[in-house]
């Protein structure tokens, strides 16, 4: 299993955990935000660049939703062309189907 240092071991760092294993899949680079008061406040968790292409993810878990301000900033990175996902236990498959779509197959 995959180990990401620091990350407690919520319903929510499962689903991070899921995604982080797709993306690593497809080389793709990306990092998650540090969430310490100092940045703008509805950051999505995780930023990914793959093929030249910004996309964001927010991780959720069971029936959690996005916030308005994590809704706020899924539309601004929309509106500048990016891709935006809310992903939970029941839609990890958009992850890579993204990735599919942007481009090139797992290395």
């Amino acid at each position: 299993m995959l180990y990401i240092r620091g990350m407690a071991n919520t319903p929510e760092s499962k689903v991070k955990r899921k995604v982080t294993t797709v993306l690593n899949k497809y080389n793709a680079y990306f990092f998650y935000p540090p969430s310490n008061g100092f940045g703008r406040s509805g950051i999505p968790d995780i930023i990914v660049c793959y093929c030249g292409q910004f996309i964001a993810i927010e991780c959720k878990a069971g029936k959690n939703t996005t916030t308005a301000l994590q809704r706020r900033e899924l539309s601004a990175i929309e509106d500048a062309g990016g891709y935006a996902l809310v992903i939970n236990e029941t839609n990890i498959e958009q992850v890579e189907a993204v990735l599919q779509q942007i481009g090139s197959r797992p290395a």
